[in-house]
This record gives C-alpha cells, sequence and structure tokens, in this order.
C-alpha cells in the first residue's frame, strides 16, 4: 500500500512523540493532537520499532541460500 510522503511524515514523528512521551513517564493517553495517528503513537509509546511487520522469507529464498544450494567458491 502507498502512503503519500507527507502522511508518512506525520506517521513517524506521531511515533518519536509516543517514544517521548514514555522517556517522560506520561500516561499512555494519546494526545487530542495525535488521534489521526493513534496507533503509531502508542506504538511509539510501546517500544514497537516502524515497520515491525516481519515479511516471511519465500521458501524458493530459503532453498537459495542454503549452503548445500550455495557450493563451494570458485577457486581463484
Amino acid at each position: 500500500m502507498a502512503v503519500a510522503k507527507k502522511d508518512q511524515e506525520r506517521v513517524t514523528y506521531a511515533w518519536m512523540y509516543g517514544v517521548q512521551a514514555r522517556k517522560e513517564d506520561k500516561d499512555r493517553v494519546v494526545p487530542e493532537f495525535w488521534k489521526e495517528h493513534a496507533e503509531a503513537w502508542l506504538q511509539g509509546f510501546d517500544g514497537v520499532p516502524i515497520g515491525a511487520e516481519i515479511k516471511p522469507v519465500a521458501a524458493r529464498m530459503e532453498a537459495e541460500a542454503d549452503e548445500e544450494a550455495v557450493g563451494e567458491p570458485p577457486e581463484q
């Protein structure tokens, strides 16, 4: 899903302000200003990295990276 650059910047700032709120021992309540990006603010507050979704490695990629599939490097 494509996100407009300006929206991505707002999400990043919401996340950073959430991190800062946790460091300042503030309550885990999203400020009114960040309600539109509450999820990002809460992720920052909880210490969840931006883009924390782990994408699975394709089975083909695993097979390609397997030691047997890689083999010995050519001699020089």
